[in-house]
Formats: C-alpha cells, structure tokens, sequence
C-alpha cells in the first residue's frame, strides 16, 4: 500500500475501508468455520466408504478356490471382461459456497454372456465387482470433494488472516495518524490564530 496522506479525504476513505473490512470479515470467519465443519464431516464419511470397501475386497478371499476357475476361461471370456465401467454420474452442488461433485452411480458397458458357458458362481461374483467397483468410484469422488473444499478452506484462511493481522490493523494505524497529524494542524493553527490576535491588538495600542 502506498504511503497514506494526510487529509480529511483520506481519513474518509480510511475509516470507509475499515467499516468495509470489519463488516466482510465476520463472513469469511463464518465460511471458514462451515468449511471445517463440512470437511470434517466428509473425512468421517470417507474413512466409513474406506472401511466398507476393505471389508468387501477382504470378502473376495472366500472366492480365491472358485476364482481359479477363470484362468481356466479363454481370454475373451474370463469375468473381468464381463465388469467394464462405463461412465462416474455425479452431480455438481453447492457446499460451504463450493461446487463439488455429488456421486449418484456408476454404470457399466451393456455386456452379455452366455450363462451356460459359465459355472453359477460367475454371476454372484459380478454383482460382488460391480459393488467394489462403484463403491471406489464412491471413494474417489468424495476424496475430490474434500480436496476441492481444503483448497476453499485454504484460500478462505489466507483471506481471514489478511483482514485479521494486515488489512484491519493498518487501517486502524492510518486513521490513527491522521487524526493526531490533523489534531497537531488544529492546534497549530488556534496558537497561529492567538498569537497573530496577540499582535494586532499590540499594533493597535
């Protein structure tokens, strides 16, 4: 910031971007806190979809004996070939004055098989691959979610500590020594005026 001058006018303006300041800050300190909330909230429902997703990959090692069978299938046939993910649908909304992506599902390419070509287990196992996979698309977008709202939360802080520690302060500061420079012109110009009465009185007697 340029060196304040001392006048009237800037006083005015000083004490205008103060009001400015003190009035915004309130609003950055409320969005900063809603964003800590939300993110917090996000973390604990992330570390339960990381829970979840664990939990059903660890529940693929039942199928280890009869997912040997697939190597047995030829290439174009084995069951990773039946799960292919198509498209993440999300929706963008508006969190803590953030847009974020909302996940609503994820589809697969429209693949079809011959059930006779393969043993019953095959289609337990792809709905179970279906759920792993959709529940990491889950995973993957509520983690963007929490990126694009920490990177928020960052630049509301940085703001907050701006108006908090710079801006309010110098302002208070400029005000303050205009007022006394304007109160020391004051006084000066009273004594200026007293003396210059004091010296026409004494050329008139």
């Amino acid at each position: 910031m340029g060196a304040v001058k001392l006048t009237k006018n800037d006083l005015r303006k000083q004490k205008d971007q103060l009001l400015q300041f003190e009035r915004y800050l309130p609003t950055l300190q409320l969005k900063k806190q809603q964003l800590q909330t939300v993110i917090r909230n996000s973390i604990g429902e992330m570390e339960k979809i990381e829970e979840r997703f664990f939990s059903m990959v660890d529940g693929l090692d039942e199928w280890v004996a009869v997912f040997a069978e697939n190597a047995a299938f030829a290439e174009e046939k084995k069951i990773e070939k039946l799960v292919i993910p198509n498209k993440v649908v999300c929706v963008r909304e508006n969190i803590a004055g953030v847009s974020v992506p909302v996940f609503k599902e994820l589809t697969f390419c429209d693949i079809e098989y011959d059930v006779a070509e393969y043993p019953l287990w095959v289609d337990e196992a792809l709905v179970r691959m279906r759920e792993i996979s959709a529940c990491d698309a889950l995973l993957k977008t509520v983690r963007k979610q929490i990126e694009l709202l920490s990177r928020e939360l960052r630049l509301t802080s940085q703001r907050v500590n701006l108006f908090e520690k710079v801006k309010i302060p110098e302002a208070k500061e400029n005000i303050r020594k205009i007022e006394i420079y304007l109160g020391d012109q004051q006084t000066s110009a009273v004594v200026r005026g007293k003396i210059a009465k004091k010296k026409r009185q004494g050329a008139a007697t």
